[in-house]
């Protein structure tokens, strides 16, 4: 199935509302985060502003190189997958592919899982996935090797959660993650969000080489 048409035009872009402006205001007189590269700057600005939660600063793990090469793929029309549909409610300018509704448990299987599985059935390499609720999702997407642009790891919970993310880490794979139990599906969209509203980012120097 072909991925649906990337709708993020920057010309198309709304207004920011004043209390966002605001916020975003307050934010930045808390915490200075201007000595972080563009992208990564705005995926933890995002988060934050979305969780009103700094303790995002020091917990986010990300790779400015790995957000260049995933903003890219968005703006080529890579296709988007999330793991629950509150975080492909919360995913602006792009349909989201969520599979949940239509996935089953079986032995050994979440329905989290299963529903990975449909997706990857749907959209096959180079998507990028964003995981804000199940750990058992993000641990399917690993075991499945999805071969993706961009995988946006934030599960939350006691249960699964800092150790999905940590084998997420270990796995090499272009992402963005954090240390600790929280996430969710709001810091998750977030997170996407930075991308897609964010200019393009220059490559760095090395690609050039």
């Amino acid at each position: 199935m072909s991925s649906p048409a990337p709708t993020d035009a920057p010309a198309a872009r709304a207004a920011v509302h004043p209390i966002e402006q605001e916020s975003f205001a307050i934010l930045r007189s808390r915490v200075d985060l201007s000595h972080l590269p563009p992208l990564t700057r705005a995926v933890v600005e995002r988060v934050v502003h979305a969780s009103a939660d700094l303790s995002y600063v020091d917990d986010l793990v990300a790779d400015e190189a790995a957000l260049v090469r995933g903003q890219a793929a968005l703006r080529a029309g890579a296709p988007v997958v999330a793991d629950v549909q509150m975080v492909a409610a919360g995913i602006t300018r792009r349909t989201a592919v969520c599979r949940l509704a239509e996935a089953r448990s079986s032995d050994g299987l979440t329905r989290s899982a299963a529903a990975v599985r449909l997706a990857f059935d749907e959209v096959g390499p180079g998507a990028v996935w964003v995981v804000g609720c199940a750990p058992t999702a993000l641990f399917e997407v690993l075991a499945l090797g999805v071969e993706p642009a961009l995988v946006v790891g934030l599960p939350v919970g006691f249960v699964g959660a800092a150790e999905s993310k940590l084998a997420l880490r270990e796995a090499g794979l272009p992402a963005v993650s954090n240390r600790s139990e929280k996430g969710g599906s709001a810091v998750a969209a977030a997170a996407l969000n930075a991308l897609l509203y964010e200019p393009p980012a220059a490559p760095s120097p090395e690609e050039h080489r």
